[in-house]
């Protein structure tokens, strides 16, 4: 489900406007989560630390407004009620195939779906483009469990629409008795600014802690 902004009363009505008229609206930030709690946690559940991780990325989307913005085909603004995932799942030969993964409040419920999600793509070849991970009411998601980077861009075509957040996990490193994550967060900048960003971040902490 969706409702459509009232352009005309939002207080983000010339900022939306302005960025818009950008090639590139989307602006990025880079920063460090603790995942010390969440890498113990995802073993004594039982599940994967990337389903874990996911889970608390998606959790945490669902509770900023902002990213479940999206700029319809006619210019105005849709605001999702669930955000899912498309995320890049990576298969044996070091290709991937972009997937398509329902958003479910309960970890076990999500886990199934990522994992039938996970066989499907490794089952086949190329990048699996479809109605599916064409959706609007996703965020696109990417894990680099080999670098734990501290700056990351996309490849975008500036010629087709796009206002979907992009966010990307790094590798993790020991910092001391902690577990450090990097993550990257690129939204477009008419529909959210840092203190987005900064909200996310937070919410994302959260449910890493449990």
């Amino acid at each position: 489900m969706k409702h459509r902004l009232d352009l005309a009363a939002w207080n983000r009505r010339e900022h939306f406007a302005f960025f818009s008229q950008f090639e590139e609206p989307f602006f990025g930030v880079v920063a460090d989560v603790d995942a010390t709690r969440a890498h113990a946690r995802h073993r004594e559940l039982g599940v994967s630390f990337f389903q874990l991780y996911l889970h608390a990325t998606l959790a945490a989307v669902q509770e900023v407004e902002n990213l479940r913005y999206r700029i319809a085909d006619d210019g105005q603004i849709d605001c999702y009620d669930r955000i899912h995932a498309s995320p890049t799942l990576a298969r044996p030969d070091h290709t991937f195939g972009f997937g398509f993964v329902p958003y479910a409040p309960d970890l076990a419920e999500f886990g199934t779906g990522l994992a039938a999600e996970i066989e499907c793509v490794q089952q086949s070849t190329g990048l699996c483009l479809g109605p599916k991970t064409a959706r609007p009411d996703v965020i696109h998601f990417s894990a680099m469990p080999w670098v734990a980077f501290t700056g990351l861009t996309h490849a975008r075509s500036f010629s087709h629409p796009d206002s979907i957040p992009k966010i990307s996990v790094g590798r993790l490193r020991s910092e001391g008795n902690r577990q450090l994550m990097s993550v990257s967060l690129n939204v477009h900048h008419g529909l959210a600014d840092g203190y987005h960003a900064g909200l996310f971040l937070a919410e994302l902490q959260r449910r890493l802690d449990g």
